[in-house]
């Protein structure tokens, strides 16, 4: 037995990654874009998790786009309390206990979130107690992973959108996602949702001429569509050659979503905001997705979002993030042979650095992975304190 083993085992009988404190910090997080000269303000939740091991190490998980004050009152009052004394290295035991308690009759909601943050923080501790690099324990398939940038926001108008897509390309991003639908179905009554595709598909058409055919272009409805309406914005922009129209229907309407799949060309895309695994066991089986894109922030944390890769892989299917986060998610699509896109979400990127430091930059397309144990960053608890104090609001960014 080597000395590092001996010293593991030893920490590990004297109870030192025992959790003796768990704290969920909920924050409303200020942001201000500015692209092509166009500014922007929006607020956007978060919630930062920080575990404590009796033997003083440390991990921090997150999740976001849900209320804050809940999750962090799901952590402090109830979840945390389950995991009192356990050894933090215990990750699966720790998720099923969690489960269980938590979300016992296939709820999902803010519970999944609470649970997706108090996984990566036991994760970030069992790579550090282990002097890993997260990406590396989790398989080290790869030290980079390749990025798309989310930068075409229902906010910008034609021209601007356009000029948007010229200057992300221009800094040798070669893969740029657009939102669409606009939240249509919420504001229906104020604008006509055949209104809103047409647009769309003017502007999706306006971006692929202006930066032509070498460059990959993804479209994200956020689940704004119903069937039809999904279906005619997907016929009018085929011809862009669309990598992937992610969620286009409302709820991931499994049966729908698969009857869409069967009528167009483009890849079908979902799962960012999905709690359970079985609803990517439905997807896959009833064939709905070409792409499944759970995010560790969100659906459940690395240990649920590893069967769900498995899952993935079993049915040949392409496993991509997204949601944003992808400091987070950049672990997962590393250390997976199946991994593959990273979302470089503009604005979630600018908020992840105003709450962690040594956060990497995605240079030419691609994020390279950190080789410090554990996450490879760390949250600057200052200024999370400072953003706990800020009140509450209610509009939620979008991934």
């Amino acid at each position: 037995m080597s000395h590092a083993q001996a010293e593991l085992r030893n920490q590990l009988q004297a109870g030192a990654f025992d959790i003796v404190a768990v704290t969920a910090f909920p924050m409303n997080i200020p942001v201000d874009i500015e692209v092509v000269g166009i500014k922007r303000s929006m607020s956007l939740s978060a919630c930062l998790c920080e575990i404590e091991t009796r033997g003083g190490l440390k991990g921090y998980g997150f999740t976001a786009i849900t209320e804050e004050e809940v999750v962090a009152s799901a952590i402090n009052e109830v979840a945390g309390h389950l995991i009192q004394g356990e050894c933090a290295l215990d990750t699966e035991r720790l998720w099923e206990r969690l489960t269980w308690t938590m979300i016992p009759r296939g709820q999902s909601g803010y519970a999944s979130h609470a649970i997706a943050a108090i996984d990566i923080a036991l994760w970030d501790i069992k790579a550090k107690a282990l002097g890993l690099p997260l990406w590396r324990l989790l398989g080290g398939a790869r030290s980079e992973v390749p990025v798309y940038t989310t930068f075409g926001f229902s906010f910008l108008g034609r021209d601007e959108l356009v000029e948007a897509a010229r200057h992300w390309v221009a800094q040798g991003n070669t893969r740029l996602k657009m939102t669409v639908a606009a939240e249509a179905m919420l504001h229906r009554d104020h604008k006509p949702v055949n209104a809103v595709i047409a647009e769309d598909a003017r502007r999706v058409l306006a971006v692929r001429e202006a930066v032509g055919d070498d460059v990959e272009i993804y479209i994200d409805a956020n689940c704004n569509l119903d069937a039809v309406h999904a279906l005619q914005l997907a016929q009018r922009v085929e011809e862009a050659r669309i990598g992937f129209f992610e969620e286009p229907i409302m709820h991931n309407d499994i049966r729908q979503m698969a009857d869409l799949r069967q009528r167009t060309s483009i890849r079908i895309a979902a799962g960012q905001n999905e709690g359970q695994a079985y609803r990517f066991r439905d997807m896959l089986v009833q064939g709905a997705v070409d792409v499944v894109q759970p995010n560790v922030a969100i659906t459940g944390g690395y240990t649920q979002c590893l069967k769900i890769a498995g899952l993935a892989s079993a049915f040949n299917v392409s496993y991509a993030n997204g949601g944003a986060w992808p400091f987070h998610n950049m672990h997962i699509h590393a250390g997976l042979a199946n991994g593959s896109l990273v979302e470089y979400h503009h604005p979630a990127v600018l908020m992840s650095r105003m709450i962690y430091k040594d956060l990497p930059e995605a240079r030419n397309g691609k994020l390279a992975l950190p080789e410090t144990p554990g996450l490879g960053f760390e949250p600057d608890l200052d200024a999370v304190r400072e953003l706990c104090k800020r009140p509450s609001a209610r509009g939620r960014g979008k991934g």
